[in-house]
């Protein structure tokens, strides 16, 4: 999605002199809309519903008329929620649904020859050390793989500013051996 593709309703009834909050809204659009959605496929490992989900955190944004003192925190904050939301969601339909349905519904297709390669291996390892990694230290590695700053993972994790570098080691010290470990055949 690009600034000009958003949202409808976002740019109805604005004329070339577009109010400070929707030019404010566009360029902070244009400027995170894809680190966000980057954020949320690597915690989902489903790309579509990460850009659903980003696309939901600034319609929520756009709709609260104003920016946040920290939008950027303010945008990871929303979008956890509704990743969370999501989840659970997800988790009470299983739950519903026989164990032959479900297990019918939501089976993996059975892996292709091709994915024997190492990008793909590489990529399971990542996303199963990422998944066995207890969810505060796998938000906290991918929000700063994103680049946001020690207070805003603070502000948005609900964590002391001065505990976040060593909570980052240890998260860091954590996934490296989930991730050696992913395909030890020990």
């Amino acid at each position: 999605m690009t600034a000009k593709e958003l949202p409808a309703g976002m740019a109805l009834g604005m004329s070339d002199s577009a109010t400070p909050f929707h030019q404010e809204f566009v360029a902070l659009f244009t400027e995170q809309f894809a680190g966000l959605r980057r954020f949320l496929d690597r915690l989902s490992g489903d790309p579509d519903l990460a850009s659903d989900l980003a696309q939901d955190s600034f319609v929520k944004l756009y709709r609260r008329g104003s920016l946040p003192d920290r939008p950027n925190a303010w945008l990871v904050t929303v979008a956890l929620n509704l990743f969370r939301n999501t989840r659970s969601t997800a988790s009470r339909r299983l739950r519903l649904l026989t164990v032959e349905r479900a297990e019918h519904v939501h089976a993996d297709p059975p892996p292709s020859p091709e994915s024997t390669t190492v990008a793909l291996d590489r990529g399971r390892q990542v996303r199963l050390a990422l998944d066995r990694l207890p969810e505060r230290d796998r938000q906290l590695l991918l929000l700063r793989a994103e680049g946001m700053s020690y207070r805003d993972l603070a502000a948005v994790l609900h964590l002391n500013e001065a505990s976040v570098g060593t909570l980052l080691a240890r998260a860091k010290r954590a996934f490296r051996e989930l991730y050696d470990d992913a395909f030890d055949p020990s």
